[in-house]
């Protein structure tokens, strides 16, 4: 045997030798990361399952609380819900919440259903002759569609509900003044340059 096939020989050996020490070792870390990794996708679609029932709960009308860091779909479920109830404060919080984690679309989305919900309260005001009150209501509403548009330039309800807005400012010439005497708000006249005459609120 020449002195190579020793070299060879000795190196196999030594590397049988290894394997037989290491090889417990190794079975045990890719175990472990097998484990792990079975745990991280379990815990993916329980979340999964957790944010449909979430949703779906939601879309019954049924109250559920949603984690503002949880799935950006089930906080989008929860700000319909809470703005279709006026609740435009607890919205909001959540309409921030999704500006963090949330796609473009749904983050456009949340600002659309946020600024609806402060639009439906300035008509309330609007419709008892409270322009004072409304006017802020108005001008928040227009900030909330404005963003919806930056994040999804071409949302088309988000510009028709910005016209309508903008439009309840010149209907009303008195509508920014700080004090005065309350002006009667007859709804008709709120959609008589508005095309398509529009048979419910936003």
């Amino acid at each position: 045997m020449t002195a190579f096939a020793t070299r060879i020989t000795i190196m196999r050996n030594k590397a049988r030798a290894l394997w037989r020490e290491t090889k417990s070792t190794i079975l045990v870390a890719l175990l472990f990361a097998l484990i792990l990794m079975t745990a991280a996708l379990l815990a993916e679609w329980r979340g999964a399952v957790d944010a449909n029932d979430a949703i779906e709960a939601l879309r019954e009308g049924r109250d559920v609380a949603v984690d503002a860091n949880g799935r950006p779909e089930a906080i989008l479920a929860r700000v319909a819900f809470l703005a279709a109830r006026s609740e435009v404060d607890r919205a909001r919080v959540l309409v921030e919440a999704l500006d963090r984690s949330g796609s473009i679309e749904a983050r456009a989305r949340g600002h659309y259903l946020l600024a609806n919900a402060l639009l439906r309260k300035a008509f309330d005001h609007i419709e008892r002759s409270e322009l004072e009150a409304a006017n802020p209501f108005v001008n928040l509403a227009k900030r909330e569609y404005r963003r919806a548009l930056q994040l999804a330039p071409d949302y088309w309800d988000a510009k028709f509900n910005l016209d309508v807005a903008a439009r309840l400012v010149r209907d009303f010439p008195d509508f920014e003044r700080k004090s005065g005497d309350e002006l009667s708000a007859d709804p008709k006249k709120l959609w008589t340059d508005i095309p398509g005459k529009p048979k419910g609120l936003p």
